[in-house]
């Protein structure tokens, strides 16, 4: 039963991580509560949802695409990021708001993208699917909620910085995680 246990939260964590860093870009300009709670339904939803997807399409498809799927994922952070970073440069009035809109969708999506990838194999992980999936999602508000505070922290502190720094953490994460994998170690 423990070791059960400790594959649910292996599974949960791990699919958290990002969702944390997204968070921390994404509140480092600091967020009214009702954008908390929408950001946070948001990425639990599409990391239960994706893992959903990925179950359903099944094994054959998920050791065709299973690891693309993880690596397509953090291209997108690295993309949201590299978006980030030149919105900032450039000083735009207007960017991408990954806290509503198409802006958080993006956001949704490219966290979620190696939850498809999980979610092609987790029926041979050993675990309940169910339980495993309710786990995510409170993985997934946990790390949104921290990584939004955190984020307000840092923006609070280095507010001139913050869209700079968004950018260069989600850039950074996306290649570490993408590392990872490679070498197998996620």
């Amino acid at each position: 039963m423990l070791l059960l246990a400790a594959r649910v939260a292996l599974v949960a964590g791990s699919l958290a991580l990002d969702v944390f860093a997204v968070s921390i870009g994404v509140g480092m300009r600091g967020l009214d509560r009702a954008s908390r709670v929408r950001i946070g339904a948001s990425f639990a939803t599409a990391e239960v949802g994706m893992n959903l997807i990925g179950a359903a399409i099944g094994a054959g498809i998920g050791r065709l695409i299973g690891d693309a799927a993880g690596y397509l994922g953090f291209a997108a952070l690295i993309g949201v990021g590299i978006y980030m970073l030149v919105e900032e440069l450039r000083e735009a009035e207007s960017g991408l708001d990954l806290s509503r809109g198409w802006g958080l969708l993006v956001a949704s999506l490219s966290i979620s993208l190696d939850s498809l990838g999980v979610g092609f194999s987790i029926a041979y992980l050993g675990v309940p699917i169910p339980v495993t999936l309710a786990a995510i999602a409170v993985a997934s508000v946990a790390a949104t909620a921290l990584g939004l505070t955190f984020g307000k922290l840092l923006g609070e502190r280095a507010q001139r910085w913050a869209g700079l720094f968004g950018g260069f953490a989600l850039i950074a994460t996306g290649m570490l995680f993408a590392v990872l994998k490679y070498t197998g170690h996620s």
